[in-house]
């Protein structure tokens, strides 16, 4: 039996091939849609020793089947956002205090004490629609942040920009984690000097406005913020764990997630760090459902285990809470 004590108190190379090995072959075991999907690539759970032997689900999984790991009842189903017509993705969720443990320690492994911090939220799109797991991680940290001032802002953009300068000349530490199109539409009313605010985009044009590769979005925000990095949120509906990004794009997970690059034209082929590829995740937050999924994301891995998000595969939808297409 594998536990959220296990996942979460990981602190070595060795102890997380462990217990992503007793992941496999439960999720082998109990997990029908990823069982046959093993089946289809011929792998015998009992020859798999190591990560790279180990199958990863494509994400496309997670649009057309139930992909659960027991049969307990749902207590959330998270979607992804996608334009009319769009498939989109649906990650059940039958213990959501797995999620909550997950984002919770990670925010604080990166960040520290929620407490210290107000956090103003500019994410309307999200709001706009129901199952949103980014929605629910921020409510939760607004909450847990235990300030008036915390909250969610939807199009009331004078609101946020008085409050914004306000707490910033008062010395309040701020994260603003914001939608990309909305960050520029911020900033866009008003440019900032912000000495003690965090801006994390959670990437997004939402069909908003063009495009942009990473370097000249961040470069508007820093200007527009007065700010001197601009951190990021890698996550996804298919995943209950983040990775963040302090700045240039580099991106580090906590100790219960890594990441594998595959080789793009050999799925089952990984390749060195600084090449890019396709971008598989293990994360084992994901017991009750899949830990191991092969993402549309393009990327590479750095030699101390960081990687960045350059991309997505062509044919891929454009979704939310991924970072920019180029």
């Amino acid at each position: 039996m594998i536990t959220s004590s296990d996942i979460f108190a990981i602190s070595s190379q060795k102890q997380f091939e462990k217990i992503a090995l007793k992941v496999f072959r439960f999720q082998y075991e109990n997990n029908l849609v990823y069982q046959e999907f093993c089946k289809f690539l011929k792998t015998d759970p009992h020859k798999v020793k190591s990560l790279q032997q180990i199958p990863f689900l494509p994400i496309q999984f997670f649009k057309s089947h139930e992909v659960v790991s027991n049969t307990n009842p749902i207590q959330e189903t998270f979607t992804s956002s996608g334009t009319t017509g769009m498939i989109t993705s649906k990650h059940l969720v039958t213990d959501v205090t797995l999620y909550e443990e997950s984002y919770r320690k990670g925010f604080s492994e990166f960040y520290g004490n929620i407490e210290d911090y107000v956090v103003l939220a500019l994410l309307p799109s999200y709001l706009e629609r129901e199952g949103s797991s980014l929605i629910y991680m921020v409510k939760d940290l607004i909450e847990l942040s235990n300030h008036p001032d915390s909250g969610f802002y939807l199009h009331n953009h004078d609101e946020l920009i008085a409050k914004l300068i306000a707490l910033d000349q008062a010395g309040q530490n701020v994260i603003l984690i914001g939608v990309t199109f909305a960050l520029l539409d911020l900033i866009e009313k008003h440019e900032f000097q912000l000495q003690h605010t965090i801006i994390m985009e959670t990437g997004g044009m939402k069909g908003k406005r063009k495009e942009m590769i990473r370097e000249e979005l961040h470069e508007q925000l820093c200007k527009g913020f007065g700010v001197s990095a601009i951190h990021s949120e890698y996550g996804m509906t298919e995943l209950l764990s983040q990775a963040y990004s302090l700045g240039n794009g580099v991106f580090e997970y906590p100790s219960w997630i890594q990441i594998l690059v595959r080789d793009t034209e050999d799925a089952l082929t990984y390749i060195q760090d600084g090449k890019t590829g396709g971008i598989n995740v293990i994360d084992l937050a994901n017991i009750n459902s899949c830990s191991f999924i092969a993402t549309q994301d393009l990327g590479k891995k750095n030699p101390n285990n960081s990687f960045e998000v350059l991309g997505r595969f062509d044919n891929s939808d454009i979704r939310g809470c991924n970072l920019m297409v180029l």
